[in-house]
């Protein structure tokens, strides 16, 4: 089911730290960064923070200019983003400022933790989310009922460590204070878990005041059919790759990424590629990693379009190429129409061959926009 883009923001001293353990906030950025982390405020749809942070800072999550704010009603967005907050237990102070402060708030717990914060009676909506809460049915409620499509998330480390290690973080934001806090009690910004096993993604880097901004993407693929936000990174430049094909009224128009479990790029290509009128975009890509390489086994492949099952052009079709190079998992946008094979079904050749096919719909209409001449879309 489609997520919002998950942004997690946060601050730490050079050492590590979210805070130091004294009775007040530690104030790791300074004016210009602050004025930063408000206008991402601005531009989000909402602000999520876990109960911890609610419980230790009493943060109010308001879009403090009054010229931001203004322009948010200008383009018919309420005057501030929903604030968000997750408790599995449902315990939390109905005098806090989160609750009586900006605009609309929800609270997303277990069943349990519901009649309690009903009991409270805590100015939110409170949404059960079952037995135990649940990051994914989270994501998907604030998508499909809420219409969140970006949502930042500013704490804390539990909350941050959870998005990341789940792959449900789309990007992290971490902003470097020049400072120390050197004591082994206070917080930190991210707890054990078992995270990516390769590097993300530096996409920026920048001195705002005294504190360096850096913004990063995850990059290792999913396992199993569960997806990543990495997936959805790396199926987007697939679908960006499609529309390089040279234009075709026989063949679609298709781009495809191949990515090892560590999230490293290990080959790229898209439909009639270089001088070869009749390439797919899998076999192009496919073509540029030596056939011994032990990461294919561990690979997923990309497609903008299922994979084909059968093909005039070559012996071998894309789905057989991609088993017989060892990969074990393909990602896609949508599945191949009937347009030039009947009954094309790459996805049942992949699956009927040990692979896990993953099919992310909300990149279709991306997908199918080099070849609109075909489907008449």
């Amino acid at each position: 089911m489609p997520h919002p883009y998950v942004l997690l923001s946060a601050a730490v001293s050079l050492d590590g730290y979210l805070d130091d353990t004294g009775p007040e906030r530690l104030l790791l950025s300074g004016p210009a960064d602050f004025d930063r982390v408000d206008e991402v405020r601005a531009s989000v749809d909402a602000i999520l923070v876990g109960a911890g942070t609610i419980r230790a800072d009493n943060p109010r999550l308001l879009v403090n200019s009054p010229e931001r704010r203004a322009a948010r009603l200008a383009s018919g967005r309420p005057e501030y983003p929903l604030k968000v907050t997750v408790s599995g237990s449902g315990d939390l102070d109905p005098a806090a400022r989160f609750w009586h402060t900006g605009g609309e708030k929800v609270l997303y717990t277990s069943d349990k933790g519901a009649e309690r914060a009903r009991a409270l009676g805590l100015a939110a909506d409170v949404v059960a989310l079952g037995p135990e809460t649940d990051w994914r049915r989270l994501l998907e409620h604030l998508h499909d009922v809420r219409g969140v499509r970006r949502l930042m998330v500013e704490g804390g480390g539990r909350v941050h460590t959870q998005l990341l290690t789940q792959g449900l973080a789309d990007e992290l934001q971490l902003v470097l204070a020049p400072l120390f806090v050197g004591d082994a009690d206070a917080p930190r910004l991210f707890g054990p878990g078992v995270y990516q096993g390769g590097r993300l993604r530096l996409v920026e880097t920048r001195a705002v005041g005294d504190v360096v901004l850096m913004r990063y993407e995850p990059t290792a693929p999913g396992t199993g059919a569960l997806p990543t936000a990495a997936d959805h990174h790396w199926l987007a430049l697939a679908c960006e790759l499609a529309a390089r094909c040279p234009p075709s009224r026989t063949a679609f128009s298709v781009g495809a990424v191949v990515v090892a479990a560590d999230g490293t790029e290990l080959a790229r290509g898209h439909s009639r590629e270089g001088a070869d009128p009749v390439v797919h975009a899998e076999e192009a890509a496919l073509s540029k990693i030596g056939p011994a390489d032990p990461r294919l086994a561990g690979a997923t492949v990309y497609s903008s379009l299922e994979p084909c099952a059968r093909r005039a052009s070559r012996p071998v079709p894309c789905a057989r190429l991609i088993l017989d190079a060892g990969v074990r998992r393909v990602v896609t946008a949508w599945r191949e129409p009937d347009t030039f094979v009947a009954g094309a079904d790459g996805s049942a050749v992949l699956a009927d061959g040990g692979a896990t096919v993953v099919v992310l719909p909300e990149h279709e209409e991306r997908a199918k926009a080099p070849s609109s001449h075909l489907t008449g879309r």
